[in-house]
């Protein structure tokens, strides 16, 4: 049995306090385990008229959530209105994403599921990270390029080697060292988080046709197939570069665990084609479990009532699952 989890709220005028809602409202349909919110509960309570129960001890969690949805308050975040973000709002889904790390680094959560945050926001406060996954690494001491941020859905895992970069900053920051940092940390935590013993990792080129020999670019040449045959020095699985329009087909996708990529969208909009609903973002190279649903604050949306918990239940899910199994196997 793992501790309840620990689930930071995201910003409170976004659709992260609805849809942990409507995951506690599904705990029985989806098996869900004991989990408890981090942030103001009024956020909540402004979207949904179900039970909430304010915690001061995440321990307080498994006891009462069968009745309520447990919420350990972190800080007034002024005046909620769904859909309409402010500063009060931000400090407090950063101060509940710090704490909930806090508490999950202490194995007083038993894993870290992150709702989703405004980084427009969160810049306006002095938040100066690209985004949770790199905060999360570095209140970890996990240097960026080892942690590893992956899309995972039923049919589809991908990492996108670079992150939150403009596309004109791809070629020169895919670096051999950072292809291979990503390789061993993604593949080390297919095993960790998965329960893979062999993972098979597939490279996308980054050229279209990767480079075709190099008439189209070298990137292939001078970066992916050195980084590739270290990796498979080293006794991972690794095959490519392969073009990346004839990596996600149906047939393809049985024969690799993960799909590589060289840059965000390469990664994330067949992700999103196939599991836009329940696509979670999962934080590899941790020392702790970190999950998110794969979709922003959708303020558009917020407090309608139109939110669908999916992702949220997902993510609630292979948290779970990966936090178990770090604990039947520690490495």
């Amino acid at each position: 049995m793992i501790a309840p989890i620990a689930v930071s709220m995201g910003d409170p005028a976004g659709i992260g306090p609805e849809i942990i809602a409507k995951a506690w409202d599904a705990r029985l349909a989806e098996k869900l385990p004991p989990f408890f919110a981090v942030g103001d509960p009024r956020a909540i309570e402004s979207v949904w008229q179900g039970p909430v129960e304010r915690i001061g001890d995440p321990n307080e969690a498994a006891a009462l959530f069968d009745r309520a949805l447990p919420v350990l308050y972190i800080q007034d975040a002024g005046e909620i209105t769904p859909g309409v973000p402010d500063t009060d709002g931000a400090r407090c889904s950063l101060s509940a994403l710090e704490l909930a790390v806090g508490l999950a680094r202490s194995g007083t959560a038993g894993a870290l599921v992150t709702g989703p945050v405004s980084k427009v926001q969160l810049y306006g406060i002095g938040f100066i990270d690209p985004g949770q996954t790199e905060f999360v690494a570095e209140r970890c001491g996990i240097a960026r390029e080892n942690a590893v941020m992956m899309l995972a859905g039923p049919t589809l895992r991908v990492v996108p080697m670079t992150t939150h970069i403009p596309l004109s900053a791809v070629p020169a920051a895919l670096t051999i060292d950072l292809v291979v940092a990503r390789g061993r940390a993604t593949a080390r935590g297919l095993t960790r988080n998965f329960g893979i013993d062999a993972p098979r990792l597939a490279f996308a080129g980054l050229n279209p046709h990767a480079g075709e020999s190099g008439s189209i670019g070298r990137e292939e040449i001078d970066v992916l197939m050195p980084a590739i045959e270290l990796l498979r020095e080293e006794g991972i699985d690794c095959t490519g570069p392969i073009p990346a329009d004839a990596m996600f087909h149906d047939s393809a996708r049985t024969r690799y665990d993960v799909a590589m990529c060289c840059y965000h969208d390469q990664a994330l909009i067949p992700l999103k084609l196939l599991h836009f609903d329940d696509g979670v973002n999962v934080t590899l190279g941790l020392p702790i479990v970190r999950t998110s649903p794969d979709h922003g604050t959708a303020f558009d949306i917020a407090g309608k009532g139109l939110a669908r918990p999916g992702a949220m239940i997902a993510a609630i899910q292979l948290a779970a699952e990966s936090a178990a199994r770090r604990l039947a196997n520690p490495m």
